[in-house]
């Protein structure tokens, strides 16, 4: 049974509608899962749901064929998609002052990384050592997985404590020096927050994300409704069902539980922001490659807590996720403010990233999102107006633009050159929030009148005409200024 919706004034048109019901099952017939669940987010509303299959006790419910309604409050389990809701509680941490990225874990864990009470499971002090934004971005060099049996099938009550999670070789790579996937990573990052907020991670993420963004069916453990995980034999057309596992420490690495309608608000934060939860510059240093990646696999990254790939010629932002009987993935793209959400249950046999990727570019390609209307400002700042229009550095040609909030932007006039935008800072700076310039600071400078007589920018030099002789151009002007080609100043 395939089954769809959208809110009445979503305004997909039919046979984008078509297309995406089309997409979905393709996936379930041919990947062989009892059911599947798709969405799509636009400018922040869902605009399609649409589920397929239920007959092998998929979706719990009457006929075995849920309706997308149904189907889109019904409850997966999400594995890794866990991990993004971890990150944006780190970030807000940092953003908090409470620490910094480049700390090492240690500094906040203390004894929380001693040795555990196993005693064929070593102390691993080297943990300490490995920072926050390293654990994020999966490249502190730690084991893949935990101490002890497969930790998705298995209690959490094997491992109590962070100690407990420690193999007999916690570290397989020098810290810093490769991407490396870490589930263990996440589940120390789970007791980070732990330590600072003084209360489990997940009271902590349903208090600072959950209840903000309205996701009430986002949990440790399923509520009714909720699918069942399966494996599906792979030469035969038969299942049977995966273990339920509370996985305890390692929660934070694949724990929760949600479903269609919550991940597509979560979707929607993720793309634009919310200041109740993380603010979009936050967001955006999220989707930044951290670490480069794996050689061969150019059209993927890692960002902090966020999975980077190129689909169709976009970049996407987000995390796909798998536990047994489960998969999921949710991707953003940011630019087209666009979103989409996959949901399968069964251990495997479905690309999931890719079906969520594909249901994104279907609406991207067919309808894309309309450019936000251009709106003049109510007030403008004279000083900063006065800064707007053409600079030079050296002969080299720029405009700076006046953006929402006092943020400026530089661009190359004629397209060859640095561009980058800046956000403002309370000392009337400018820090650079990308290309070149990310990081760097511009300054107005002005003179003994003053008038701003030129900008500088990370030592760069940028004039109101090209190579000013009245401005303060590093090495001089020539005298004799500009003249034909070819014609020499000593003649």
């Amino acid at each position: 049974m395939i089954t769809s919706s959208e809110e009445p004034d979503a305004g997909l048109l039919p046979g984008t509608r078509r297309a995406l019901l089309h997409r979905l099952a393709v996936a379930q017939a041919e990947g062989r899962v009892p059911s599947a669940v798709g969405a799509v987010v636009r400018d922040g509303r869902t605009v399609w749901t649409g589920a397929r299959g239920g007959d092998a006790g998929g979706v719990d419910g009457g006929d075995g064929g849920p309706d997308a309604a149904r189907a889109a409050e019904t409850q997966y389990r999400i594995g890794s998609i866990t991990k993004t809701f971890v990150a944006v509680l780190v970030m807000r941490l940092r953003d908090e002052g409470l620490l910094d990225l480049a700390d090492p874990l240690g500094r906040h864990l203390g004894d929380g990384l001693g040795a555990p009470d196993a005693p064929d499971a070593p102390d691993a002090p080297e943990a300490g050592a490995m920072t926050v934004a390293q654990l994020l971005s999966h490249s502190s060099g730690l084991a893949a997985e935990p101490r002890g049996p497969w930790w998705e099938r298995t209690p959490g009550g094997l491992r109590p404590e962070p100690g407990d999670l420690f193999g007999e070789r916690p570290l397989r790579h020098p810290a810093g020096r490769r991407h490396h996937y870490s589930n263990l990573g996440y589940a120390l990052l789970g007791a980070l927050v732990e330590r600072l907020r003084g209360a489990p991670w997940y009271d902590v993420l349903r208090e600072e994300v959950l209840d903000p963004l309205g996701m009430r069916r986002t949990t440790p453990l399923p509520y009714e409704p909720y699918a069942r995980g399966w494996a599906v034999h792979p030469w035969a057309d038969a299942v049977q069902p995966e273990p339920l596992a509370d996985t305890g420490r390692m929660a934070p690495a694949g724990q929760l539980w949600s479903t269609a309608a919550d991940l597509c608000r979560f979707a929607a934060f993720l793309a634009a922001g919310d200041d109740r939860v993380l603010g979009g510059e936050s967001l955006a240093e999220m989707r930044a490659p951290a670490v480069a990646p794996e050689a061969g696999a150019w059209d993927q990254s890692y960002g902090l807590g966020m999975q980077l790939v190129r689909s169709g010629g976009r970049l996407l932002a987000g995390h796909t996720g798998s536990m047994p009987g489960f998969l999921a993935a949710v991707w953003t793209a940011p630019g087209e403010r666009l979103a989409s959400v996959a949901l399968v249950n069964a251990t495997s046999g479905l690309p999931v990233g890719g079906l969520a990727a594909d249901l994104l570019g279907i609406v991207a390609e067919r309808e894309p999102s309309l450019p936000e209307p251009w709106r003049p400002r109510s007030q403008a700042d004279p000083e900063l107006l006065a800064l707007t229009g053409p600079w030079y550095w050296g002969p080299a040609a720029f405009a700076l633009r006046l953006r929402e909030g006092r943020a400026l932007e530089l661009v190359p006039v004629g397209g060859a050159g640095r561009a980058s935008r800046f956000r403002p800072e309370p000392d009337g700076t400018w820090t650079g929030l990308d290309g070149y310039y990310a990081g760097e600071t511009l300054r107005a400078v002005r003179g003994a009148d003053g008038a701003v007589s030129h900008l500088d920018l990370g030592t760069f030099v940028f004039t109101r005409a090209p190579y000013d002789p009245d401005a303060p151009v590093p090495g001089g002007v020539d005298p004799e200024g500009w003249r034909a080609e070819g014609r020499r100043a000593d003649r």
